[in-house]
Order: structure tokens, then sequence, then C-alpha cells
């Protein structure tokens, strides 16, 4: 029996790879970097945030030219603040695997200290504070959409007790899904 015009023609369309959905969510528990099973969300550091704490990272794309990433996090350090930033690799038993910043313009010198490209225009970045149960949230908007592939993971760096200054010590990461 022939196929119907109509049928042949959209099985085409059926095949194709679906585009990216303009809002991706992420949800796990942090795991030690040698489980069995590569983790999605990895502690280098138990002390901050220990394994089985728990991160939800929604990024939306759905207006055109703009990104919003919302973190949120529960079980980790009390009272304490974590820059946190959108890096080009995915997580690893390696804390350095995540690669570096991500930027919407790439700045030309490794690793990027210039201030016309390391800036929070150009990088996706937040600053967590937690309350004293050890949970928070923080959001960020940028006028622009991480290209397909390049945006990875996102990274919470050491930071310090809430207000304070501290070190950019990579202490967990999460592998981003639905960015490519």
């Amino acid at each position: 029996m022939p196929v119907p015009f109509a049928a042949a023609a959209l099985l085409p369309l059926a095949l194709l790879v679906p585009a990216a959905a303009p809002v991706a969510v992420t949800e796990a528990d942090f795991d030690p970097a040698t489980a069995f099973v590569p983790p999605t969300a990895i502690s280098h550091a138990p002390d901050l945030v220990p394994y089985g704490s728990h991160v939800k990272v929604v990024v939306d794309r759905s207006v055109p030219g703009r990104t919003v990433l919302t973190l949120s996090v529960a079980g980790v350090a009390a009272d304490h603040e974590f820059p946190v930033h959108l890096h080009t690799g995915p997580c690893g038993a390696d804390p350095a695997a995540s690669g570096p910043h991500y930027q919407d313009a790439v700045d030309p010198v490794h690793p990027s200290t210039d201030p016309r490209y390391a800036n929070d225009r150009n990088e996706l970045r937040l600053a967590l504070r937690t309350d004293a149960r050890g949970e928070g949230t923080a959001a960020a908007t940028v006028g622009w959409q991480p290209r397909a592939g390049e945006a990875r993971s996102l990274v919470l760096h050491a930071g310090s007790p809430a207000g304070g200054h501290g070190s950019a010590d990579r202490v967990a990461c999460v592998t981003l899904d639905g960015l490519e």
C-alpha cells in the first residue's frame, strides 16, 4: 500500500533533532567525583558542599538574546557566600576539568583577567548566599545566550562566610543539560 504524500513529506521532519528547549532544568544531589556512575553534581570540598546536598539549576532562554539562570541549593555550608560562574567544560574528577569561565566575547588571552572580557556583562556570574540552614537561591540575567555546546557547567567557588572575600578554589560543579 503506498504511503500518502502528506505522510511521506512529514517523515523527514520527524527525523530532525529537536532544538534545545528554551528552559532547561538540571537537578541532582552532590556526589564525590569518584562515584561509580559519573555524577551530574560533584563536590570537591565536602566540608562546604557535603555529599547528598541538593542543587537545582534552571536556565531560561525563552526570550531571544537573553539568558536567566537560577540556582538553588540545600544542605551546603550555612551562612556562606559562594561565587558561582558558568564554565566551558563539563565537570570531572579534577576540579580544573570544567575549564575557564564561559565568555560571550572570548578573551584571546588566558587566563582572562582583562576587565573588557572578565566582567559581569560578558560572563554569567552569581553570588550565592546561604542561610543558617545551608539553603540559598541566586539568579542572574545576561543579554546574550550561550553558544551551542560551549557552556557546559556551573561552578561554585569557595568564597567565604557571608559578606567576606575568599578563595577562588572550585568546591563544586554541576554539569548542565539542555544548553546544546
